[in-house]
């Protein structure tokens, strides 16, 4: 029973990760055209500063679109289970995505390309959505000890999605060259989508449904009400300091792999050496995010989080200057720090943190809603930074230091408000609420 368990442990896991690597390569690929493509090719007719904010406001759609993904998969992961919700999701991600490398350009036929990319990334939004809180569900249910480390997995996901995404766009400028890439070539990677969508379904399959919802759907009484519901009425407070938590987390992400990357070329970095750097620092993103998770079933969600968002909160009065510097080394050492470092104090821990503030009938639905209202911060913040930018009249970062600062120092006083989760039995457990007059966690 034992061995079987743990079979189905790595199982989990490898799905988790391999599902979120997959979703969050086509997601974040999209994220590195909008910077260095989509303004040429589906915004060719405005002024150059503001198609990177229309740019930027088609990739943020994809963050307004996700809450409502975590809704509609979480709805039926907690009625019908958390496997048959990854299969849909992943399918949606990758032919939403396959669609993108098949849209007509600006030129071809006019505003009807970018409405076209909008409804798509939409649909992108939705996939991953609902794809986050399975993901993690379905590792964190299977595991029995060092929930932290194997929930990790999924969350490891996104900065691995990146480094493929970045590793296949720098691989087709490198093969096409410019012209043919901006002409064709930056289709190619959305077409691969539908590869690792077959390796994605392939892995998924061999997976048993978790645990927890097993039990939870032989014990307990049938559920007349919607799974949203009773998270908005039970636990509204928990779910508020749960999006206030995460936010910070975003808003840096958000900072880190986009707005960086298109600020770093008007700073006068070539666009590859940022993407080189993107790439390293998204490495040791993997790692970091992993460490610090497992970091946080010894010592703790809160400490970690807490940590990271008042380090992060000063080191954004320093990110900016170095990469003005103009030295590629700075540049690297700022992301690396950035994201490999510091962003992963505040992002890794989450994915369990999430999963242990609600019971296993509601999980899917309460851990997919608060994350995906806290990644809208890393949807919005490129944009805002850009218009700030824009509205100025020039290139000072202040005002974007000092919004993220705000951020993470409004995550530090949402931990702060939660009881430590990390002991937590999820088939036993019981909600989680904020420590004035919470129920306990265990």
């Amino acid at each position: 029973m034992r061995s079987h368990r743990n079979v189905q442990l790595r199982r989990a896991v490898a799905s988790s990760y391999l599902g979120s690597l997959i979703e969050y390569y086509d997601f974040l690929l999209y994220a590195t055209a909008s910077a260095v493509v989509f303004t040429k090719v589906f915004f060719s007719d405005l002024d150059p500063a503001l198609a990177t904010v229309a740019s930027f406001g088609t990739f943020a759609t994809g963050y307004l679109a996700r809450p409502l993904g975590g809704v509609l998969f979480g709805h039926f992961g907690d009625k019908l289970g958390r496997k048959r919700m990854l299969v849909l999701t992943m399918t949606l991600m990758g032919v939403s995505s396959f669609l993108i490398g098949l849209l007509p350009t600006y030129a071809d036929v006019g505003a009807a390309a970018p409405i076209g990319l909008i409804l798509l990334r939409v649909l992108q939004g939705i996939s991953v959505g609902g794809e986050w809180g399975g993901a993690v569900l379905m590792s964190a249910e299977h595991a029995t000890s060092r929930r932290g480390l194997w929930a990790s997995f999924a969350n490891a996901g996104a900065p691995s999605g990146m480094v493929v995404s970045t590793v296949a766009m720098t691989g087709t400028v490198a093969i096409t060259g410019e012209a043919a890439f901006l002409d064709w070539g930056w289709r190619v990677p959305f077409l691969l989508s539908v590869v690792l969508l077959g390796i994605g379904l392939f892995v998924r399959s061999r997976v048993e449904e978790t645990p927890a919802f097993l039990a939870a759907a032989k014990t307990t009484a049938p559920r007349r009400r919607f799974p949203l519901i009773a998270v908005l009425r039970d636990q509204p407070k928990t779910l508020l300091l749960g999006v206030g938590v995460g936010l910070a987390a975003f808003v840096v992400q958000g900072t880190l792999t986009t707005f960086v990357l298109a600020y770093g070329v008007q700073a006068g970095h070539g666009r590859q050496t940022v993407l080189n750097a993107l790439t390293v620092s998204s490495v040791c993103a993997v790692v970091g995010i992993i460490g610090w998770s497992a970091v946080s079933d010894r010592f703790g969600r809160r400490p970690i989080v807490l940590i990271g968002a008042v380090v992060t909160a000063v080191y954004g009065f320093a990110l900016f200057p170095l990469v003005d510097s103009g030295s590629g080394a700075l540049l690297l050492v700022a992301l690396v720090i950035g994201q490999g470092v510091l962003h992963p104090m505040m992002y890794g821990p989450l994915a369990a943190l999430y999963t242990e503030l609600f019971a296993t009938e509601n999980r899917y639905t309460g851990a997919s809603l608060g994350y995906q209202l806290a990644g809208l911060g890393a949807g919005f913040a490129p944009v805002l930074f850009a218009e700030l930018q824009r509205a100025s009249g020039g290139p000072s970062t202040m005002a974007v230091s000092l919004t993220i600062a705000a951020f993470c120092l409004l995550s530090a006083g949402c931990v702060l408000a939660l009881k430590e989760t990390n002991r937590r039995d999820l088939i036993e457990a019981r909600p989680v609420r904020s420590t004035a007059g919470a129920a306990d966690a265990g």
